[in-house]
């Protein structure tokens, strides 16, 4: 499809609309707005907007709508998979300045915030009211509005679910620029088709999220982890679906080996609290008391130490609680930093079949000559694996990474799996999500897509769109 080429009109338009200089970006835009965090995808935007209302997006999408230019929805760039790059140029609507919580609603535990909101400061504000919100993904800088694009999920998720659970209510700008609500803040609705559940993890492909009321919890009071080393990365998985099928729930299951541990203790500058494995298990248990908890806990570390564990470490204190998860929230960044360039394969198979992945991912590091580290949610199936580029020529190792990530998916394929678990699709992965599909399925979201915005100019070429 042909766009109209963004021109001074267009630049006077959005002067029009917006008249603080600072909030818009032509001639000098940086760096950081042709890329995201990891996914390798460039191009610039011919202009970024910081946004600050809904009422400014409802007008520039009208505009763009009229005059065929493409959108590009932006809030912290912290994707890994390209879903925030303007792959054709046009206007990019940046809403980290839309970044303030309009209501904490305490009588039907629901808060109201608009997209630029972080997670981090939208967790640390309903702690303070002993409140809590559930979805845990491990970048805590992304904003709200990106985690309800991806759907993301984090290593609560096995107890609590993901971000497509907690989001009551939306309102969307449509392509065309009208302003719509979706959901509401009633727990219960049958009211026609669930379009607010579609919004969510379209990687604004299909409106653009303006304001989300979001479901709470009460805080839990206490929260404490073990930290179990198994003889082998097999016996440590091997256990999860047993723990799972136990009456215990814990918040989180993670594993990680020591080579990824390594990684981390070099980048924080600290010991992780236990050096005596290669494999380990990471649990944590929360819940109203520290009695509650440990009648919770005490049947899930006898039941690891029965499936071979070499001792159950129990975190019961502040900083040995803090050491420990620092540690596994630094992975990413880790990795990152021990070698010269990483792309990242987030795939999802069956709980009980991740064992089988990781050993493959192990296997495939020979065939495919690229050295590959893996870890993740254990609970739910959902791997983490990244392939360094180390010494390799860009052209090399882009050759060995395609390979890498065409053996990797197909094996998820044939184990059961999916190819993203919580980080999307966008424009890196497309590929790889036509080939795991039913061609039907996919004409189902093409019409989907023709449905909501038949100009396609928001945000193209991601998920699925050539």
């Amino acid at each position: 499809m042909s766009y109209k080429t963004f021109d001074k009109k267009d630049l006077e338009f959005l002067k029009s609309l917006i008249p603080q200089e600072d909030r818009i970006l032509y001639e000098d835009i940086n760096e950081e707005y042709s890329h995201d965090e990891l996914s390798g995808t460039s191009s610039y935007p011919d202009v970024v907007v910081k946004a600050v209302s809904t009422e400014e997006i409802s007008a520039i999408m009208k505009y763009a709508y009229e005059n065929n230019i493409p959108v590009t929805p932006r809030g912290a760039g912290t994707g890994l998979v390209g879903s925030s790059v303007a792959m054709e140029h046009g206007i990019m609507i940046d809403t980290s300045l839309m970044n303030h919580i309009l209501e904490l609603d305490e009588d039907n535990l629901t808060i109201t915030v608009e997209p630029g909101v972080l997670l981090m400061e939208l967790s640390a504000f309903v702690e303070e009211h002993d409140l809590f919100y559930p979805p845990d993904p491990g970048e805590k800088s992304a904003t709200i509005g990106g985690n309800i694009s991806t759907n993301a999920g984090g290593m609560r998720a096995v107890k609590y679910g993901v971000t497509r659970d907690y989001v009551r209510g939306l309102e969307v700008v449509l392509p065309n620029g009208e302003v719509v609500e979706m959901g509401g803040k009633v727990v219960k609705n049958s009211s026609g088709y669930a379009l607010k559940d579609l919004m969510i993890g379209s990687e604004g492909t299909l409106g653009f999220i303006t304001k989300a009321i979001l479901k709470l919890l009460p805080l839990p009071k206490k929260a404490i982890s073990l930290l179990v080393p198994f003889p082998s990365l097999e016996q440590a998985i091997g256990t999860v679906p047993k723990i799972i099928k136990s009456k215990a729930i814990p918040t989180a299951i993670e594993f990680m080996q020591r080579e990824v541990i390594i990684d981390a203790e070099q980048y924080l500058g600290k010991k992780f609290p236990d050096s005596q494995s290669d494999a380990y298990l990471l649990l944590k248990f929360d819940g109203n008391s520290t009695e509650e908890i440990e009648q919770t806990y005490d049947a899930v570390a006898k039941l690891c130490l029965e499936e071979g564990a070499m001792d159950v470490l129990i975190s019961d204190t502040e900083e040995r609680e803090e050491s420990i998860w620092k540690a596994r929230g630094a992975f990413l960044e880790a990795i990152k930093g021990s070698t010269t360039y990483m792309d990242e394969v987030d795939m999802v198979v069956p709980r009980n079949r991740v064992n089988e992945m990781v050993e493959y991912l192990h296997a495939l590091q020979d065939d495919a000559q690229i050295r590959i580290k893996s870890f993740g949610h254990a609970g739910d199936g959902n791997l983490h694996a990244y392939l360094l580029r180390d010494n390799l020529s860009q052209e090399e190792f882009e050759k060995r990474m395609l390979y890498a990530m065409d053996k990797v998916y197909a094996k998820a394929d044939e184990l059961g799996g999916q190819v993203s678990g919580e980080h999307g699709i966008g424009f890196a992965k497309k590929p790889y999500l036509k080939e795991s599909l039913d061609p039907a399925l996919i004409t189902l979201m093409s019409g989907i897509k023709k449905a909501f915005d038949p100009k396609n100019i928001l945000n193209p070429h991601k998920v699925f769109q050539d």
